[in-house]
C-alpha cells in the first residue's frame, strides 16, 4: 500500500514527495514521460506512466492506494475538463473506502478580501472559476475522506508565481526600475512551499471528510513591498514603477493578470487549529531580498 501522488515532479508536488519519502512512506507517482519517471525514481518513489484523464488507470491506482494527493494540473484551457475527469475516476476508485483524498484548489477563488477564511463567499476570477463546481463535487463525495487545500501564492527556491515580480521588465535610463504588477498596492497571501507540503500530509492523515483549508502563512505583503525587495536584490536600489492595469494585462495576459491584481489577505488559522500546522519557513520578502529569485 502506498500514497498515490500526482504532480510529483512539479513545484509543490516534488516538495510533498520529498516529505513523504522522508517519513518513510511508499509513494506511487503518476507521470507522463519516462524523463519524469526517472526523476520520481531518483526520489525513491514508484513511477507509473499515464495521464490524468486515463480513468481506468486512475481508478485502479486510487483503489490500490492508502490515499491520494492530487497536485497535477495542465495549467491551460484543458484544466477544467482534466480535473473533472480525474475527480470522477479517483472517487470511483475510493468510493466507500473512507480513504483520504486531498485535492488542490487555490486562494484566488475567494476574490479580493482583507481577511479571507474558509467561509468567505466565493468570487473567483475568470482564470479559476472552473474550480468551483469541481471542488463542490469533491466536498460532497460520500465514503471518501476528502479535503481541499487552497494554497496562497506559493514560493521558495526561486520558483513559482513570484518570478513574475523578479523577472519583470526594468525600465531604461539612468535609474532603471522594476515594473510592478499593477500599482503594487494589492496584497498577496503567501506560503513557503515546504510548509505547504507539510499541510498536505497533515490533511491526508488528520483532516475530516469534506474539509477545506486555506494554505496561507499569515504573511500578506503588498506587491510594492515585494517589488522593492526584488529590486534591491537586482541591484536597482529598490526602485520600482507602477504599471497600469492595461499594461499588466498586456504583459501577463488578461486572466492571469486579473488574478494577480486581486487584493488578498489570509491568516490560515483553521489549519493551525484543526491540524496543528506550524508554517515556519522564510517569508517571501526574505527570499526576494536574499537574491534567491535574482538572475
Amino acid at each position: 500500500m502506498a500514497i498515490f501522488l500526482t504532480g510529483a515532479t512539479g513545484f509543490i508536488g516534488s516538495a510533498v514527495l520529498r516529505q513523504l519519502r522522508g517519513q518513510g512512506r511508499d509513494v506511487i507517482a503518476l507521470v507522463r514521460t519516462e524523463e519524469k519517471a526517472e526523476e520520481v525514481r531518483a526520489a525513491g518513489a514508484t513511477a507509473v506512466l499515464g495521464t490524468l484523464t486515463d480513468g481506468e488507470l486512475v481508478s485502479r491506482l486510487a483503489l490500490e492506494s492508502d490515499g491520494v494527493i492530487h497536485l497535477a494540473s495542465p495549467g491551460d484551457a484543458s484544466s477544467a475538463a482534466t480535473d473533472d475527469a480525474f475527480v470522477t475516476a479517483v472517487l470511483a476508485g475510493l468510493e466507500g473506502s473512507d480513504k483520504p483524498y486531498v485535492h488542490t484548489g487555490g486562494i484566488w477563488v475567494f476574490g479580493s478580501g482583507a481577511d479571507l477564511t474558509e467561509s468567505t463567499p466565493l468570487d473567483p476570477p475568470a482564470l479559476t472559476a472552473w474550480r468551483v463546481p469541481v471542488e463542490a463535487r469533491v466536498r460532497a463525495a460520500v465514503g471518501v475522506k476528502t479535503t481541499i487545500i487552497a494554497p496562497g501564492v506559493v514560493f521558495g527556491y526561486g520558483q513559482g508565481i513570484p518570478t513574475v515580480i523578479s523577472d519583470a521588465p526594468r525600465g531604461s535610463g539612468t535609474a532603471p526600475a522594476l515594473q510592478l504588477v499593477g500599482d503594487g498596492s494589492q496584497h498577496w497571501t503567501t506560503v513557503f512551499v515546504d510548509d505547504l507540503a507539510e499541510l498536505y500530509i497533515l490533511a491526508l492523515d488528520l483532516a475530516d471528510a469534506g474539509s477545506y483549508y486555506i494554505g496561507a502563512s499569515g504573511q500578506n505583503p503588498t506587491v510594492r513591498e515585494l517589488g522593492e525587495a526584488a529590486a534591491t536584490a537586482a541591484g536597482l536600489d529598490g526602485r520600482v514603477e507602477a504599471a497600469s492595469v492595461e499594461a499588466t494585462r498586456a504583459r501577463l495576459g488578461g486572466p492571469f493578470a486579473d488574478a494577480l491584481l486581486l487584493d488578498q489577505q489570509a491568516r490560515g488559522s483553521a489549519a493551525r487549529i484543526d491540524l496543528g500546522w506550524e508554517p515556519n519557513g522564510p517569508t517571501l520578502l526574505e527570499e526576494l531580498r536574499s537574491g534567491s529569485y535574482a538572475h
